[in-house]
């Protein structure tokens, strides 16, 4: 039978979401929870890849088991033996051809700014205290939704068949003293959120004009956008899957 776990975590100890031959991963450790409670070997994949530093609010993998369990002993079970860091959420049965990865229709990153110095959330928001114009920064992101093609977002060398992704949503909402990026697409390149919130960065503090982000996209180029701005800032907030993926008890 095939599982789906959801979860949520704080990515300041660990290098990303993927297994590390030399480094510690959240896969890694919710790997080896699973096993350990579960008293088998469980493999687990994850619907996508974050980056050393990077949290989540929402996450999902599946995992395949053949034996007996009740839904919320397996989660109080988890968050009792999982590290701080890590909280599972729910665990629940879906169809077994269903694929963590594959399946989903949509994900959602927040990107945090803090426009003051704060002792508080230094950890979670990248600091910026010089004035950002988000009425430019707001329509940059209107830009962005004329292309489909991200590669001068990407990171290079990187193996992917496409650098295509259908952006939903792209939009700046300033919260006190807390500016955030929410964008929403189909899929993500290695490193596009946080190259696209630099560039934005850059438009903000007015270094560059928004309608000059036509030309970096047609470039294609990588050392045409912006800088990538912290991994600490970013996070991973919403996966939908299509309802029909669920096995109801």
């Amino acid at each position: 039978m095939r599982f789906f776990i959801e979860l949520s975590y704080n990515g300041k100890a660990y290098h990303g979401w993927q297994n590390q031959p030399n480094a510690i991963s959240v896969q890694e450790v919710l790997e080896k929870a699973l096993s350990t409670i579960l008293k088998t070997e469980i493999s687990i994949m994850g619907a996508g890849r974050t980056d050393t530093g990077v949290h989540a609010s929402q996450m999902f993998a599946h995992f395949d088991y053949d034996g007996d369990f009740k839904s919320i002993d397996i989660v109080y079970k988890l968050n009792s033996f999982l590290p701080k860091d890590i909280a599972i959420t729910s665990v629940f049965e879906v169809k077994p051809e269903i694929h963590a990865r594959f399946y989903a229709e949509s994900r959602t990153y927040n990107y945090k700014i803090s426009t003051s110095k704060n002792v508080f959330n230094y950890d979670f928001a990248y600091q910026i205290q010089s004035a950002l114009d988000v009425e430019a920064m707001n329509e940059a992101c209107k830009i962005l939704f004329q292309y489909k093609d991200f590669q001068c977002f990407s990171k290079t060398n990187t193996d992917v068949k496409t650098y295509n992704c259908d952006i939903k949503e792209a939009f700046w909402t300033k919260n006190n003293e807390q500016l955030i990026f929410t964008i929403t697409a189909d899929r993500f390149l290695r490193n596009m959120v946080r190259a696209i919130v630099g560039t934005m960065v850059n438009i903000g503090l007015g270094k560059m004009k928004a309608e000059e982000l036509h030309a970096i996209i047609a470039s294609k180029n990588r050392s045409e956008a912006g800088f990538s701005v912290p991994a600490h800032g970013l996070y991973l907030v919403r996966i939908v899957y299509p309802e029909t993926i669920r096995i109801d008890n």
